[in-house]
This record gives C-alpha cells, structure tokens and sequence, in this order.
C-alpha cells in the first residue's frame, strides 16, 4: 500500500486540479446540465469537456453563431449594431437559459441544475493593431428550485497570436463554470481561481459582477477593488448606482475632469473644487456639457494601512461618494501621468486634472521619476503632451496667505518647467473657491469623528453627516461623548 511520503520543511500547498479534472468533475455530476453559446473565438470552452469525458450528460447544445445575420436571428438585434457587447452576453444568457426551461421538463428531471455559459469576444486583428477583448459569462443554479445566479466579466487579452488567445479563453471558461459551481461561497477566491493554469500576462479582467441569490450579499465595488487588488488589471470603474462598469465603454471619446483624492470622508473642499473646476472645464473650448465625465479617482495605495487594503474603509469612501452621483475610479496608477496615459487610450479629447496646491508641487518632485529612463521630462511629457490641463485649487499658507499657482513655490531646479507650464496655460487657478472652507481637511474630520469630537458636520457637504450617523461609517458610533 502506497503511503504519501512527508520530509522535513515540506510546506503545503494548495492542489489546483488540473483543467480536464475541473471539466471532469463537472460532466460526472448527473444534476449539472445546460448549454455553451461561444461566438468569435472558436468552440475553444466546450471542447475542454467534450474531451474530457463522460459530456453527454452535461452538455444539452453546443453553438456557435458566427454570422451576424444568423446572430441576429437568433439572439435579436443590438441597438448600437455591436456584437461584443455586455448586453450581447446577457441576450445570450437569458435566451439560452429561456430555451433549457422550455424544451426540459422540471417533472422529468427534478434534480437538474441547469446552466447557461456563454462568450462574445474579439480575438486579435490581422493588422495586429487591436489585441481582442470580449464578455464571458454564466448563468447557473445551485438548487433546482433556486433562481439563476449570474457572474458577468470582461477580458481584454495580452497574446499577440490568435491561437494563443483562443486556448486563453479556453481555459478561462473552464475555470469560471468550475468556480461559480464549486466556488461560489467565497466570491474573493472564485476571483483568484479564474486564474488557474493562467498567467496575468495572458489575460486582463476589469469588469466583474455578481448577481442572484447565492451572491445577495456581495458588493460588486468590492469585487472590483480585488481585481486592482490582486493586479488582475490597473483600474476599474464602478457608477453611483454600486455596479461595476466597464472602463473602456464610459470613457470612449469623452472629455474626462479627473480628481485624485482620499474622500476620507469626502468634505466641503472636495465639492468646491469639483463644482468650480467643472464650470471652468465646460466653458473651454471643445468642452461638450453631454460628452462629459467626472471622475473621482482613489489611488491603491491611498486605501493601504499597515500594507494592507482596508476595505471596510473604502466601502465608507464608496458610499459617500456614491451618494453623491458620482462615477469613481480604483487604480494602481500612484504617478498622475498614468492616469493620463490610461484616459488617453480611450479618448483624445479634452482633458482636465482638479488638484490642490501641494499635489501640484508633489508632482514637480523628481523622486517620483527615477525609475522612467526620461526622468520628469518623460512624465511630463505623458502628463501634459496631451490635450490636458490642470485646474488648481489654492491652499492657506503658513502666515496665512494664500496660496495659488502664481506664488507656490517648487524645487529650484524645476522653477524653469514649471513656469513653462504655467505659461503656456497647462496650469490654472480656480478663482471663484469658497475662502471659508480652506482650513477643511478630511484627516482633521476623521480624527473627529473618530475620537467623538462635535463640530464635524459643518465641514462635509449637505447630507453627508447624516448618511456616516446612520450607517456608523468611517468609525462613528452614537455613544462616543467628547470629555
């Protein structure tokens, strides 16, 4: 009799079965039944579980429906006349499970859990330009008589090789139908798993969602921040509503006013300088009022404590700034010329970056550019080279002056830039700010609230104290009285 042998030191780890066992484990459960829908890379999914054995009592129809026309007949046609599109996946999610109801009787088959998986992607382009991208998605159940959970997410592929990309996929849908069966009680670790047997320089994940009773609990913005988290992708977008949207079907050619902050908890400041940058934003030329996005962006590290994520805490900053209609953006950019660079890939329109005085000052600090063989000059150059423009928002001083792009003061050796900049009118003052709220600093009203001290209220927009009372947000509880 064979006996696993130990030695010393031997660490365990965790056994990731391999992709035919996953598939396997799948087709030999009698009770898991439904369909593979798989348009624009192939049949590459499914063939993992034809292969792998017993399918006949897993798979009710394999399809792939490569005409558009044909596409169109079957699934109904797109308003916006894409075919790569969420709404494309949800169509053929809902008609594929629709479909399984209908032809299979519940009376028959008692112990069935049906499913539905289904893709619409974009492989790389012959030219090489476009790398590919697409929506990959199932909708399942746990128990017969449950209603249909559902896990929607976006990929973008790194491969430059068409093959390459189609067994990326391949494997993907193999561990996404895997996980959302065997794995859905800890959402966080179905993530990671969508990852087995693959590399994050294969595939890129920036949207996820999660709906349907086994997921009632889940909040997508959280699943959102372990994508960043977990480098899955460097940013991710989720809108006042709390779903997770995706990045690069909001910024597409939108002129973009972006502010940078910890919104901990979000203050009078913070909506000044959005109010008054966003009224001098629309007025500039090429500037449509329809055609454009605010976004507050939260940096990764500015949600790390003790090297870790809090994430009760960002769930407070979320809430807030979700209360206030706003779209917020988590990135893993910490330089401001990554965030241009990342805007840029989707739009060429006006730019515009809200920032207070010694952001500004930080940005002129060339510690930040060492490791760019071009130094300041090369950020500068991503940071400004671009229709971009910076919209500065002043700061009291030590003796109390005031502050403003005309009297900031940077290092010497970049006073000559600086002044180019300004010059050339990259750099703006707002003019028209609220003077009676400069001394408002969100680490002062934390403290605050934290150690239960009064006065907090009248420094946070309208509505915002009531909202961190009731839901006992960023440390706040009743009882705490000021000595």
């Amino acid at each position: 009799m064979d006996t696993e042998i130990k030695l010393k030191g031997d660490k365990i780890i965790e056994q990731i079965p391999s992709i035919k066992d996953k598939a396997l484990r799948i087709n030999l459960n009698e009770n898991i039944y439904g369909t593979f829908a798989e348009i624009g890379a192939g049949q590459e999914t499914v063939r993992h579980f034809f292969r792998s054995g017993g399918s006949s009592g897993t798979i009710a129809k394999a399809m792939s429906a490569y005409d558009k026309d044909f596409s169109d007949a079957v699934y109904g046609v797109e308003s916006d006349g894409r075919y790569v599109t969420e709404s494309r996946l949800k169509k053929m999610l809902s008609h594929e499970v629709n479909l399984i109801e209908q032809r299979l009787s519940r009376e028959k088959h008692p112990n069935k859990m049906f499913f539905s998986y289904a893709n619409t992607v974009a492989t790389i382009d012959f030219a090489k330009q476009f790398k590919g991208h697409g929506w990959v998605g199932i909708s399942y159940q746990i128990e017969p008589d449950e209603d249909y959970n559902e896990i929607i997410l976006h990929i973008r592929f790194k491969e430059t090789d068409v093959r390459l990309q189609q067994e990326t996929l391949g494997i993907l849908g193999v561990n996404l139908i895997y996980s959302a069966f065997y794995k859905y009680n800890d959402p966080k670790r179905l993530l990671r798993y969508l990852y087995d047997h693959l590399d994050k320089d294969q595939l890129e994940i920036d949207t996820i969602n999660f709906s349907g009773p086994r997921f009632a609990d889940v909040d997508n913005r959280l699943m959102s921040l372990q994508l960043v988290k977990n480098g899955m992708t460097d940013a991710v977008m989720f809108n006042p509503d709390g779903k997770n949207i995706l990045p690069a079907a909001i910024l597409y050619k939108k002129n973009i006013l972006a502010f940078r902050g910890s919104f901990r908890p979000v203050t009078k400041v913070n909506m000044d300088m959005y109010e008054k940058s966003l009224k001098m934003f629309l007025n500039e030329n090429k500037v449509d009022k329809d055609n454009t996005l605010v976004v507050f962006e939260i940096t990764l590290s500015n949600l790390r404590s003790d090297g870790e994520i809090n994430e009760r805490d960002f769930m407070d900053r979320a809430e807030l700034l979700c209360s206030l209609g706003q779209t917020v953006m988590i990135s893993n950019f910490q330089e401001y010329y990554k965030v241009v660079e990342y805007f840029a890939n989707y739009t060429k329109a006006r730019m515009g970056l809200a920032l207070g005085v010694n952001n500004l000052i930080d940005i002129f600090d060339e510690k930040y550019y060492r490791h760019l063989s071009g130094g300041i000059l090369e950020a500068f150059g991503k940071l400004f080279y671009r229709d971009m423009k910076v919209f500065l928002y002043p700061m009291i001083g030590e003796n109390g002056e005031i502050i403003n792009s005309d009297n900031l003061k940077v290092h010497p050796r970049m006073k000559e830039l600086y002044k180019f900049f300004k010059f050339n009118g990259k750099v703006v003052d707002i003019d028209d700010y609220d003077p009676t709220i400069l001394n408002v600093f969100s680490r002062e009203v934390l403290n605050m609230i934290s150690h239960g001290k009064p006065g907090w209220e009248s420094m946070l927009p309208s509505g915002i104290a009531e909202i961190i009372k009731e839901h006992q947000l960023f440390g706040y509880t009743p009882q705490k009285v000021l000595n």
